[in-house]
């Protein structure tokens, strides 16, 4: 479940503070979120790790003006830009955050310890070496818009029609979480992100919760080997379409400012 990725608040946290919308410390705060701790590794001209606001700091140093998501899967390298060695990190990672005007990159390792209930989470960004280049495959806010409407309405019919779009505690838990945090503003964007980013993003979560869902609860009635095989071929392109509006909407800020 993508829902909220860490590299989508670094980044979104991260372009309000190279924007000058936020302070260090509230960036930090906000990029840490309910884990514990957030470390950086391998930050140029520092021996050892660093805390989230020195990292930041020296990311400005170096040139950074903004910060973009990647979320690659399989077969789809979506925000990548090489070399083969970030990528391979990143997609084993499924997430990355690539910074514009320096060739570094910076890939999330998660580290959980402690009992169910009581899980101490820690976070080490690796800082890598990435290729100027292009993002792969990342498309614009109106593009991204446009076909979340039109997946979640082909998919919606067939996934009711397989009974699959999630039911049950486990996904009422889940719905009622995401409906809790989204009316809180837990999950809105940081500063300087456009209005439309903001509604892209919030649907783009809906979205993959619902596929996550989906995944999650079985078979649901889908029992007939041909009805898995229709609920595997809906999900798979809708997934994809989520994490393209994921994305688009964390990447906004820094797309915004690149056109002037």
């Amino acid at each position: 479940m993508l829902f909220e990725p860490r590299s989508g608040r670094l980044a979104a946290w991260g372009n309000a503070l190279l924007a000058g919308l936020v302070s260090p410390d509230e960036a930090a705060m906000s990029i840490v979120g309910e884990d514990a701790v957030h470390r950086v590794e391998g930050m140029p001209d520092e021996a050892g790790p660093v805390g989230l606001t020195l990292a930041l700091g020296r990311l400005r140093a170096l040139g950074v003006t903004g910060l973009r998501v990647a979320l690659p899967a399989p077969g789809h390298p979506l925000g990548l830009s090489g070399p083969p060695e970030f990528n391979a990190r990143a997609l084993e990672a499924e997430e990355a955050v690539v910074a514009v005007g320096a060739a570094v990159g910076l890939v999330p390792e998660v580290a959980e310890a402690g009992p169910a209930g009581d899980v101490h989470v820690s976070v080490t960004w690796h800082v890598l070496l990435v290729r100027e280049a292009p993002p792969a495959d990342v498309p614009t806010l109106s593009e991204a818009e446009r076909e979340l409407a039109e997946a979640l309405r082909e998919a919606t019919v067939v996934l009711t029609r397989l009974d699959v779009a999630g039911s049950g505690p486990v996904a009422e838990a889940a719905l009622s979480a995401y409906r809790a945090r989204a009316e809180a503003g837990q999950d809105a964007l940081a500063p300087g992100y456009p209005a439309r980013a903001v509604r892209v993003l919030a649907l783009a979560q809906r979205v993959d919760l619902m596929v996550s869902l989906a995944y999650e609860s079985g078979h649901g009635g889908a029992v007939a080997a041909s009805e898995m095989a229709a609920r595997a071929e809906a999900l798979r392109p809708v997934e994809r379409v989520a994490r393209r509006a994921l994305v688009a909407a964390y990447n906004s800020a820094v797309e915004a400012r690149e056109r002037g």
